[in-house]
């Protein structure tokens, strides 16, 4: 529609609505200016706040489950196999690592070139995690490195 259509019915607009409230108030003029037949408005907005709550709550429990999906489901309660045991910086990005997967350890070094495996290291004792997290400690860096290098 054009501007100019819409100016001219939202104009007249005014005018039939003022001269139908007026022949309703000579006709009964005692009767309330409520229309009948409307809801009330109290329960409508009671309704309408409700379903915003039930979205919003729906939407940040999607939120919460895509962000911890992993930790509600993905692993089932399952043990990690894999642990960085210990890290040791020795300057510009290069460092060495001692990894634990399962029962076994392997002393890794890491550099800008690349990823290279140093030595296999001492089996973890029976029962112990490859955290070290069990009866006895996993060996400190030290440790692990004085053994690696005796071993050559």
């Amino acid at each position: 529609m054009k501007p100019t259509l819409i100016r001219a019915a939202v104009l007249s607009l005014p005018f039939w609505a003022i001269s139908s409230a007026l022949a309703q108030t000579t006709n009964a003029a005692s009767s309330p200016l409520t229309a009948p037949g409307l809801p009330d408005a109290s329960l409508s907005l009671i309704r309408v706040i409700g379903a915003l709550a039930l979205v919003i709550g729906l939407f940040l429990g999607g939120v919460w489950m895509v962000r911890n999906w992993q930790r509600a489901g993905g692993q089932g309660g399952r043990t990690a196999k894999l642990a960085i045991l210990e890290t040791r910086s020795l300057g510009n990005r290069q460092a060495i690592y001692v990894v634990g997967y399962e029962r076994e350890r392997f002393l890794i070094a890491s550099s800008p070139g690349g990823v290279n495996l140093l030595s296999h290291l001492a089996t973890a004792a029976e029962g112990e995690p490859a955290g070290g997290t069990g009866g006895t400690p996993a060996p400190s860096f030290a440790q692990a490195l004085t053994q690696v290098l005796k071993q050559k």
